[in-house]
């Protein structure tokens, strides 16, 4: 059974040496149901809008298995929260999500899979490690973005319900390491809502194919 282990939302701006000066990248678990609305989670905030937030970048979700794994390969924990996630699951291979899919979580909540995390300098400044953005895009377990289809509430313990499975096939994992012009291709040919950075990527591989 896949289920949703924690819900996660800015605890409070932390001072950031990048060019925004603060960071709402500290998420922590809180306590209950959470409404989620077209821009993600109540009183959850971004601090950098151009880079983060967004109707596709509204909820992002890491899977307790991936976190388990840096957790074993860091030797330290990797508690809910930690990487700016809003949703930790546990039973459902977040990697393996295909780009549009759909969920239902709990009661109401539907989801809409768009792109994977690209991670950025202040995560590599919240978690203090040395080459931090290219070690954890090497790994191959990003997480996801979603879109809100349908506001509701989450809370941890809420079942996630896989609505709809596009059949273009082309996942979070395979866009995070680089579309192929033949995976390029099916995400453009599929009648599914892309998210325009999936749009921008697939075309930018089939301009490589063709060079």
């Amino acid at each position: 059974m896949s289920v949703v282990t924690a819900v996660c939302r800015v605890d409070h701006l932390r001072p950031d040496s990048g060019t925004i000066g603060v960071t709402a990248i500290d998420k922590r678990p809180v306590a209950g149901a959470v409404r989620v609305r077209p821009l993600g989670l109540y009183a959850d905030v971004q601090a950098d809008r151009k880079h983060h937030g967004g109707e596709d970048q509204a909820v992002y979700v890491y899977a307790d298995e991936d976190a388990a794994y840096f957790a074993e390969q860091l030797d330290r924990p990797v508690p809910p929260g930690l990487f700016g996630e809003n949703l930790r699951t546990t039973g459902i291979d977040v990697t393996g999500l295909v780009l549009g899919e759909r969920w239902r979580i709990g009661a109401t909540l539907e989801l809409e899979v768009t792109i994977p995390r690209t991670p950025c300098g202040t995560f590599a400044r919240r978690m203090g490690i040395d080459r931090w953005v290219k070690r954890f895009a090497e790994e191959g377990r990003p997480g996801a973005y979603f879109r809100v289809r349908r506001s509701g509430s989450v809370a941890a313990g809420d079942a996630v319900t896989v609505l709809e499975r596009p059949e273009h096939g082309v996942t979070i994992g395979q866009m995070a390491a680089g579309l192929t012009a033949e995976q390029a291709r099916a995400v453009l040919a599929s009648d599914d809502r892309l998210a325009p950075k999936v749009v921008r990527e697939a075309q930018l591989a089939l301009r490589r194919a063709a060079v």
